[in-house]
């Protein structure tokens, strides 16, 4: 068999010099106020950035387009004037309606309920050193960040409607100190409307060794930090689950399971780039000011598209040039179906759409012209949002089985990280589409014609 080389030369630059060539400064589109996330109207208004949170499985945008707070994205600004809030006394009342705390919707508050007769209200004052922002499913004007449940796959508008949601009205809350280091840290549960939290009699809750309560959510946030950084050398971590008062614990063995777990002290819930916050429906990749620095920008990938295509890979049946679709088209085969980029997953050869080597089998596989390996036939989509990558390197590898392509690194990380799933799975899927991952690594090395032979 012919010696087998790797994409074009072409694309062999260094990591290092991809990265000197981005632009550094964020995109406009995805820049938010402190308020509710738009873009600001001037340079002179544009604010100190803490990070993004990005929602896992798109591939840069929703499939129904971004609207408002809901959307694939959300950058933390510093805000005009700090709206943290910090736990202060407590008191007892018969029910959560009884306390004047809970009644004044000037004051916030977390209301543990213990029996039908005995509530425990903490009060929360405010706290001028750090920023606030809420993320959940609700709509209502206290949710900056609106998260609906992920659906896996190349998404339509039409896929994305679901039964019911798990992921909660008022999921979690991130608090930012606003002076350097500008730590930030989560917490489950959010304030609603009339900025109170309600953990109901079947909630899980507990009394601290200090006689302060804790509890936590329904079904739970999860987070995990990734070891090593986020960057080509890091690995997963372990999934923890945060509390109210952002204590960190090992899972239950179910979300809603009613026994928290084991107090993990020598872990926080301070987030760091490249940590993942799971809302039981979906799941966000929080990236750093700093962390974006080194992280590829979506002009970077296009430059990176161009490159491939500039090359002009040969369909090695019809002898046709192959070319990667642009951003706008790649929820979809391109209408030229002839120029599209597919690929055998099961050996990584690198054709345009034909009809040869197709097998009589439900699974609708082909057999590979070049080598004879049989497997699925998918088209070739290029991973769009930048966040998700590890590293600047060239995209040479694909995942399996929904063909978004990526760097090396890239791919290599995403396969090993085992995402939540339902209430007590966990797998690894693609982070441009949530497509569960298959086959022995879950991507696959991507071989192009040109390189075959030469």
């Amino acid at each position: 068999m012919p010696n087998m080389k790797q994409p074009p030369s072409k694309l062999r630059r260094s990591d290092s010099e991809r990265c000197e060539a981005k632009k550094l400064k964020t995109e406009a589109q995805h820049m938010s106020t402190e308020e509710n996330g738009e873009v600001p109207s001037s340079p002179e208004k544009a604010q100190l950035k803490y990070g993004e949170l990005v929602v896992l499985g798109y591939n840069g945008s929703l499939p129904y387009g971004e609207k408002g707070r809901r959307k694939t994205r959300f950058t933390l600004f510093k805000r005009a004037a700090a709206n943290g809030v910090k736990p202060s006394t407590h008191h007892i009342a018969k029910t959560p309606q009884a306390s004047k705390i809970v009644a004044d919707k000037s004051h916030h508050s977390v209301s543990y309920t213990l029996s039908r007769n005995q509530t425990v209200v903490v009060e929360y004052v405010r706290d001028e050193d750090t920023d606030m922002f809420q993320i959940g499913r609700s709509t209502e004007p206290p949710i900056d960040f609106v998260v609906i449940d992920t659906v896996p796959g190349n998404k339509t508008a039409e896929d994305c409607k679901v039964q019911q949601s798990t992921i909660s009205r008022f999921a979690c809350r991130i608090v930012v100190e606003r002076n350097p280091t500008h730590t930030a840290r989560i917490y489950a549960a959010g304030f609603d409307s009339s900025n109170n939290i309600f953990l109901g009699e079947r909630a899980t809750k507990w009394k601290r060794p200090d006689s302060s309560m804790d509890g936590l959510t329904t079904n739970g946030v999860l987070i995990m930090h990734p070891t090593g950084g986020f960057g080509q050398e890091c690995k997963a971590g372990v999934w923890r689950e945060v509390s109210v008062c952002g204590g960190i614990y090992s899972l239950r063995e179910t979300r809603p399971n009613p026994q928290r777990g084991k107090l993990i002290d020598d872990e926080s819930n301070v987030l760091h780039d490249g940590t993942l916050i799971d809302l039981c429906g979906a799941t966000l990749l929080w990236r750093s000011s700093a962390g974006l620095q080194k992280t590829p920008t979506h002009k970077h990938i296009e430059e990176l598209r161009k490159e491939i295509n500039a090359a002009r890979p040969q369909c090695p049946v019809g002898l046709n040039t192959l070319a990667f679709p642009t951003r706008s088209r790649t929820t979809k085969v391109t209408e030229e179906k002839e120029r599209q980029p597919y690929v055998y997953l099961n050996c990584g050869h690198v054709h345009g759409h034909h009809l040869w080597g197709q097998k009589e089998n439900e699974n609708g596989d082909r057999e590979c012209p070049m080598c004879r390996t049989v497997g699925p036939y998918v088209p070739l989509y290029m991973g769009n949002e930048p966040a998700f990558y590890v590293d600047c390197g060239p995209p040479t590898h694909a995942f399996c089985p929904c063909g978004h392509v990526c760097s090396e690194q890239t791919a290599r990380y995403w396969a090993q990280v085992p995402l939540p799933h339902g209430v007590h799975a966990f797998h690894a899927a693609c982070p441009f589409c949530a497509t569960q991952l298959t086959g022995e690594q879950g991507f696959i090395k991507l071989i192009f014609q040109n390189d075959i032979g030469t």
